[in-house]
């Protein structure tokens, strides 16, 4: 493991508002990057009550002019939902604003139910066009000097891009251009291990990518004591449960019994879906973490979890880097 990296989706607690969702967002990064966090990325959400990165570019000029060596980028900006010259033209500007500072992660879901997908399109195209629309966007950051249409800011930035995915699709596109992988196992971890054997077997090198390089996401949520952790993590159960079940809102208070709060079937569902993930005391956690990294080896693990109070937050992204740079050392002398 070379790196490893925080995912924050800009949770909005039940009794506070977008602008203090925001605002822990900024701090929480500060704190990553003084905690040894390689990148930052923030994910492009719509229509939901409880996450408040939906302008994700916006978000991540923000955080990276509150941040100084950091990388910080899009986990990634949802591609169907805008013109590839528009997200050239928005990551090129960050990118100049933030030189060697920003990442582009590219995913193929609208991030959002259908409704609101027509909202933010004005049409619906029948085809597929996500693999086209990736090169066109590679294109972009290239040299363009003598095209008829060129991102400007934007051409010969070479902004990193990276694909997103939760299936084998985006595996298998990944490999065949060439670029970075990155496995969104912290809510869906089903086909983590086929995908990455599809990608790194199938990897062709390219320009931007010599080598198969993957991230592996997953969930985190650390404490002084495996209980604590575990009553701080019922919030995020909570939350993903109402959202399964059609009832999405603000992030929830832990409660003392989450079998008490949501159906076993629904429940069931809730941590098989979580299940790629690390809860519990420091020592806890390490070990989790270790088992994770010595059955997938990525490249990178990228950690994400939400907790309803933020200083508990920023105190679980602590203890969790301190267990990664803790096996990091260990790797390194073995």
């Amino acid at each position: 493991m070379k790196h490893f990296s925080l995912l924050d989706l800009s949770p909005i607690p039940e009794g506070q508002t977008a602008a203090d969702a925001l605002r822990n967002t900024v701090g929480l990064a500060q704190a990553a990057e003084a905690a040894g966090y390689h990148r930052y990325w923030l994910a492009e959400h719509h229509n939901m009550p409880g996450i408040a990165s939906a302008a994700t570019p916006v978000v991540i000029g923000h955080v990276a002019g509150a941040t100084k060596h950091m990388r910080v980028g899009a986990g990634g900006m949802m591609l169907p939902n805008h013109a590839p010259l528009v997200v050239a033209e928005q990551f090129g500007t960050l990118a100049t604003l933030y030189p060697n500072r920003i990442d582009l992660g590219l995913g193929r879901a609208p991030g959002t139910d259908m409704e609101t997908a027509r909202a933010l399109r004005r049409h619906m195209a029948p085809e597929d066009s996500f693999p086209t629309d990736v090169q066109e966007l590679l294109h972009y950051f290239g040299d363009t000097s003598g095209a008829r249409v060129r991102a400007i800011p934007g051409e010969g930035t070479e902004v990193p891009v990276w694909i997103l995915g939760s299936s084998l699709y985006g595996a298998q596109l990944a490999a065949m251009l060439g670029l970075p992988y990155a496995f969104a196992s912290h809510f869906a971890p089903d086909l983590l291990e086929e995908a990455l054997y599809i990608y790194r077997n199938s990897f062709r090198p390219s320009g931007r990518l010599a080598a198969p390089y993957v991230v592996v996401a997953a969930g985190a949520c650390a404490a002084e004591t495996d209980e604590e952790a575990a009553f701080l993590r019922t919030s995020q159960m909570l939350a993903f449960a109402r959202l399964r079940t059609g009832r999405p809102g603000k992030l929830p208070l832990p409660v003392d019994d989450i079998e008490a709060e949501v159906p076993a079937p629904v429940l069931a569902g809730v941590r098989q879906a979580l299940g790629c993930s690390a809860t519990g005391a420091p020592d806890t956690v390490k070990a989790q973490l270790a088992a994770l990294i010595a059955r997938h080896e990525p490249d990178e693990l990228m950690v994400t979890g939400m907790i309803h109070d933020h200083a508990a937050r920023i105190r679980s992204f602590q203890i969790v880097a301190e267990a990664l740079k803790a096996l990091q050392s260990e790797r390194a002398a073995a």
